[in-house]
């Protein structure tokens, strides 16, 4: 087994083991606790976290992690895992099945492989630097995923979490955006970023993320023949700036960027 192929099966072993947890926990009616920065938070993040992380420690002590909900390790090695164990918390905690958890690995602060795992759902997205992304959707081989053309924004659906995300500095850039687009879906958290790679949405457009949020979409996207980037087009890894922007068509990608630089 190659090195790679040996970190995709590490991550998909990831996702196997934070399944049941995420479902267990799933409509339980279990606490939910109040982060520093307002937002929720529950004993199924931080036991999703504590799995893949003794997963991680286990098979590569010197690698790196970087987890929302217990902090970063070793960030200076070549190779670190950013993990978000409950991607859309506040889907999970009022019984939307649109949560996910998101696991990426970055070689040198680029993302190599990434998984969207969408638990309640039975759906997954696999992705690896140099493969095309599969989708899983129960248990089962996977099959190929294909982001669909679109080149027109007049064409394009436009997913993004919140429109709350954008007041401030981002408000006008992500206007734009919506009145040259076919029209504006919100609150699919980690799971837009999936169905471009299944050929179903165009675009997502998000600001104030964190790198557990947007790591591991970005080879699920581009492996599906899509592009991921910040606004200004530029590859994404730890140091960006929270701002992401997905499409499934890289001539559709140049023209939102576009349109966000007004």
């Amino acid at each position: 087994m190659s090195e790679l192929s040996a970190f995709v099966d590490l991550a998909e072993r990831m996702a196997d083991a934070v399944r049941p947890i995420a479902t267990r926990y799933f409509r339980s009616g279990l606490a939910i606790d109040t982060k520093a920065d307002t937002s929720p938070v529950t004993a199924a993040d931080r036991e999703c976290e504590s799995t893949m992380r003794n997963m991680i420690e286990a098979a590569h002590p010197d690698h790196g992690i970087y987890g929302e909900e217990h902090g970063k390790v070793r960030l200076d090695a070549e190779y670190v895992w950013v993990l978000d164990p409950i991607d859309g918390t506040k889907s999970f905690v009022t019984g939307r099945p649109t949560f996910g958890t998101l696991i990426a690995l970055l070689r040198r602060g680029q993302p190599v492989v990434g998984i969207i795992e969408m638990s309640a759902l039975g759906e997954r997205w696999v992705g690896a630097e140099g493969r095309s992304t599969v989708f899983y959707n129960g248990p089962g081989e996977g099959k190929p995923a294909r982001a669909r053309a679109c080149a027109d924004l007049a064409g394009a659906w436009l997913y993004c979490t919140t429109p709350e995300m954008f007041v401030g500095a981002d408000e006008d850039a992500f206007k734009r955006l919506r009145l040259q687009s076919r029209a504006a879906v919100y609150g699919a958290d980690c799971y837009a970023y999936g169905l471009i790679a299944g050929g179903t949405v165009d675009l997502v457009c998000e600001a104030s993320m964190q790198p557990y949020d947007y790591c591991a979409i970005v080879p699920v996207v581009t492996g599906a023949g899509g592009v991921a980037s910040d606004w200004q087009g530029r590859p994404l890894g730890l140091e960006s700036d929270g701002r992401v922007l997905a499409s499934g068509d890289p001539t559709l990608h140049a023209a939102a960027l576009a349109a966000l630089a007004g």
